[in-house]
C-alpha cells in the first residue's frame, strides 16, 4: 500500500509499504479520505514523523476484520474517532473516549490503508458523502461541536473565534449557524475572507488595536465567548481580554505553556475557562442530526488532492491558503 511520511522541514513523501496486519478486536480501513488537521503542522515543519504520519481523520470501508470483531462488517462505511478509550470503563460505557483513563490516540490515516480497534468505528449513512463525513467524525467538527456543547447557555449572543484555521473555521459555521453574532479573528488574509463567507458577522485581522476593536464592535463590553482556535500565547492574552466581565474563555487551541495572571484574567473579571479536547464518541449521531438540518459542513473543505499531491496540499495548508484539506487515497469508493 502506499502510505505518507511527513520527512520534516516542512516535506513529505510517499512511500511503498505492507498493510498492518489487524490484531483482535481491530479491523483494517480502506481509506477513501482523510483530512489535513493543524496539530499536525508542528511534526510537518519540525522533525517530522519516521516512516509515518499525522493524520487522525478519515473515512472509509471496512477491508478486513480482526479476531472478535463484530460490530462492523466489511464493505460498511465507516468514519473513526483516532482517540479511543479502553472499552472496558464507565467513561467507554458513556461513548465518552476521551475521559477514559486509559485512552489511547491512533494517526498514520494518510494512507490508502489504516488500522482501528473496531470500536472507534461509526457507521455511516449511505447517502452522505466521503467528504463531509471526514469532518463529522473527525475533529474539522467534532472540536466546535464539543465547544458548542459546553456553550448552550441561552444569554450567548456574541462569540470571538480568535485564530481561523480549521477548527477556528468550524466554530464560526457552527455559532453562526445556530444564531450567534460572530467575530472572527486572524492575521491571514485569505481565512478572513473565508471565515466572513461561512458566516462571521465581521472579521478583524489582528494587531495592537485588537481588543479596541471587539470592545468597539460589542458596545464596549466584550464578547461572551473567546474561543482560542491558534495555539499560540498571544491568542490566550487576546482571548481573555476579548471576553466580557462574566464571560467565558475556551481554549480549542493546542498550547503547553501560557502565562496567566489568577486576579486580572480570573478573578477580578468572574471568567470562567473551558478547555475542549476532540470531541465524544456518542456525540456523533447529535452532530448528524445538525448536519441533517442544514448544518453545511462541506463549506469548510476548499482543497482535495490526491496522496501524490500530498506535498502540495501540506505546503498550501501550512500558509493558511486553504480551509478544510482532504488527501483522497485509492479507494473502492
Amino acid at each position: 500500500m502506499k502510505t505518507l511520511e511527513m520527512a520534516g522541514d516542512s516535506k513529505v513523501r510517499v512511500l511503498v509499504r505492507e498493510a498492518p496486519p489487524p490484531q483482535a478486536g481491530q479491523v483494517i480501513i480502506e481509506t477513501a479520505a482523510s483530512a489535513i488537521c493543524g496539530s499536525e503542522m508542528y511534526r510537518y515543519r519540525g522533525d517530522g514523523v519516521a516512516g509515518g504520519n499525522g493524520g487522525h481523520e478519515a473515512v472509509g470501508l471496512v477491508a478486513v476484520l480482526g479476531d472478535g470483531v463484530s460490530n462492523v462488517a466489511v464493505g460498511q462505511r465507516v468514519g473513526v474517532s483516532a482517540v479511543v478509550g479502553c472499552g472496558d470503563c464507565r467513561q467507554c460505557d458513556a461513548g465518552r473516549y476521551t475521559w477514559c483513563d486509559n485512552n489511547r490516540s491512533y494517526s498514520q490515516m494518510h494512507a490508502e490503508q489504516f488500522v482501528i480497534p473496531a470500536r472507534a468505528c461509526n457507521i455511516l449513512p449511505d447517502d452522505l458523502p466521503w467528504e463531509d463525513a471526514a469532518l463529522l467524525t473527525g475533529d474539522g467538527m467534532g472540536l466546535p461541536y464539543h465547544t458548542y456543547k459546553r456553550t448552550r447557555d441561552a444569554g450567548i449572543q456574541t462569540v470571538a473565534v480568535i485564530g481561523l484555521g480549521p477548527i477556528g473555521l468550524g466554530n464560526v459555521l457552527l455559532q453562526s449557524h445556530i444564531g450567534r453574532r460572530v467575530i472572527g479573528v486572524d492575521i491571514v488574509d485569505y481565512r478572513l475572507k473565508l471565515a466572513k463567507q461561512l458566516g462571521a458577522d465581521v472579521v478583524v485581522k489582528s494587531d495592537d488595536t485588537l481588543i479596541e476593536r471587539i470592545r468597539d464592535l460589542t458596545g464596549g463590553i466584550g464578547a461572551d465567548v473567546a474561543i482560542m482556535c491558534a495555539g499560540r500565547a498571544e491568542a490566550v492574552a487576546d482571548a481573555f481580554l476579548a471576553a466580557r466581565k462574566g464571560g467565558t474563555v475556551v481554549f480549542n487551541g493546542e498550547l503547553n505553556q501560557a502565562v496567566l495572571a489568577p486576579s486580572r484574567d480570573f478573578i477580578r473579571r468572574d471568567i470562567t475557562a473551558i478547555g475542549c479536547w476532540y470531541y465524544h464518541f456518542h456525540d456523533f449521531h447529535d452532530m448528524l442530526a445538525l448536519y441533517r438540518n442544514g448544518l453545511d459542513i462541506g463549506k469548510l473543505i476548499t482543497h482535495q488532492f490526491p496522496l501524490s499531491e500530498a506535498d502540495t496540499a501540506f505546503d498550501l495548508f501550512s500558509r493558511g491558503l486553504t480551509g478544510k484539506v482532504l488527501l483522497r487515497p485509492s479507494c473502492r469508493a
